[in-house]
């Protein structure tokens, strides 16, 4: 494990303030009665990012508990069952052979050592960040704190959240960050789908309130990780989210506007993008897309854009743009569908039109933002009669309307009128589909042939 510096939390201690009552809905708590004595790691978000944070910590041996307020995750969870496509039922099992268990109630809090904070933090309605979740699991803490313990916030948020929103709810309780309790901000990177590039390989960021806070948290994380990154602090620790996901949010809308470009100037794109990406220095090779998906890239970008608004009063210009340009690409294959569609004779109203792939990335059934959403929406709205595919979803509705599934994805590109290709599942035999459909639009780039049309 590397760490940058190394140093110890503060000895001196305060008093407990009194409990508060934590926030979230009521629910029979799950799991056991109690926890056991000695907890070395409680999680609070069983999802994509606390459910293999817990496998990691229970895999080399640390007392690991879960918190959620879903009580049918936390009872497939305590029946050896996973929601996340990352963690096996296998995987469950064996950490539940480890001692993990999952629960409702948040009296798993008090006895542990660490208490990492995994969860949601998706857009409000007026395009800021929705910290409802975070607020509810910090003042859940608040309650149960007790000196010495470590807390840690991975859900993403902007720059400042830790100290002006954790910390002040933290101290309520009476105690301080960085004195009486350590305090510290990492980032999840999970990556959904990835074999290569998993928790215990890829590098944590830490940034910690004081640098007795960041010590504890590069500490814990040692253990889990091969290497640890000690930010300045927390705001740093933050940024450094936000600036992995708005580099790629902009580069996508780069290539998603060239990807226009160069349909009216009849340059392939994809043929220039490979020819690029032969420099070995100043490229890196983003590649179009029907849109963004995932919670990150069309998500997290706002939150900078928020903290912009809010705090400085002004607009953070490349990012307003790349959600401009991102947002518009579902309607822009539409109409790349319609044209070819037209070009063969047939009216998009009332043709029929299979969606190959509905995730927002390959190989996953993760659809948080998926792309496909917006492009079924728009080829509904023009009366086409829209079906899909997909090896990894059995059941797929838009805005509350069922869409049809077909089973024999060979089959029904030859009674189809037009298929598109949205996610390139490593399921799909791309050249048969390409040999057997009608009429294929791939939107992925990865059938070159004179008779498929290309994004």
């Amino acid at each position: 494990m590397q760490a940058e510096q190394t140093g110890q939390l503060g000895e001196e201690t305060g008093p407990l303030g009194e409990e508060t009552e934590p926030l979230g809905e009521e629910s029979e708590p799950l799991g056991e009665a109690e926890p056991p004595d000695r907890v070395e790691l409680a999680v609070i978000g069983l999802g994509y990012v606390g459910l293999p944070l817990a496998r990691e910590a229970a895999s080399i041996g640390l007392r690991v508990v879960g918190l959620d307020r879903d009580p049918r995750v936390v009872e497939a969870l305590n029946t050896g069952h996973s929601h996340v496509d990352d963690v096996s039922d296998e995987d469950v099992r064996r950490m539940r052979a480890a001692g993990f268990t999952a629960y409702t109630d948040d009296a798993c809090l008090a006895r542990a050592q660490t208490v990492v904070i995994c969860v949601p933090t998706p857009l409000s309605e007026d395009g800021g960040p929705d910290l409802s979740a975070v607020r509810a699991a910090v003042r859940t803490v608040a309650g149960r704190l007790r000196p010495g313990q470590l807390v840690v916030l991975e859900s993403t948020t902007y720059p400042g959240t830790t100290e002006e929103v954790v910390r002040p709810l933290l101290e309520e309780s009476g105690l301080r960050a960085g004195v009486d309790f350590a305090l510290a901000f990492s980032p999840e990177r999970i990556d959904p789908g990835n074999t290569t590039h998993g928790l215990r390989t890829t590098p944590k960021v830490v940034g910690g309130c004081t640098p007795s806070c960041a010590a504890r948290a590069v500490a814990f994380y040692g253990k889990l990780v091969d290497t640890v990154v000690q930010a300045k602090g927390t705001r740093e620790a933050e940024m450094a989210k936000l600036l992995e996901n708005t580099y790629r949010h902009v580069n996508i809308a780069l290539v998603n506007e060239l990807a226009v470009i160069s349909h009216e100037l009849h340059v392939d794109l994809w043929d220039a993008i490979r020819c690029a990406g032969t420099k070995p220095f100043g490229f890196q090779a983003f590649r179009p897309s029907p849109g963004v998906g995932g919670h990150c890239i069309p998500i997290d970008p706002n939150y900078l854009s928020y903290k912009v608004r809010s705090s400085l009063g002004y607009e953070f210009r490349f990012v307003e743009l790349a959600q401009e340009i991102n947002r518009r690409m579902p309607e822009y294959v539409v109409r790349r569908a319609q044209d070819l569609l037209n070009t063969a004779g047939r009216p998009l109203r009332g043709s029929r039109v299979l969606l190959l792939g509905v995730t927002y990335k390959p190989d996953v059934a993760d659809q948080r933002e998926s792309p496909a959403v917006p492009v079924a929406r728009l080829l509904r709205e023009r009366e086409a009669e829209v079906s899909f595919h997909d090896p990894h979803v059995r059941l797929w509705s838009v805005d509350g309307a069922s869409v049809p599934r077909v089973d024999d994805v060979m089959a029904a590109v030859r009674e189809q009128d037009l298929t598109i290709l949205l996610q390139d599942h490593s399921a799909y035999d791309l050249p048969a589909l390409g040999d057997a459909a009608r009429l294929l639009f791939d939107t992925r780039g990865r059938i070159f042939r004179p008779d498929v049309e290309v994004l």
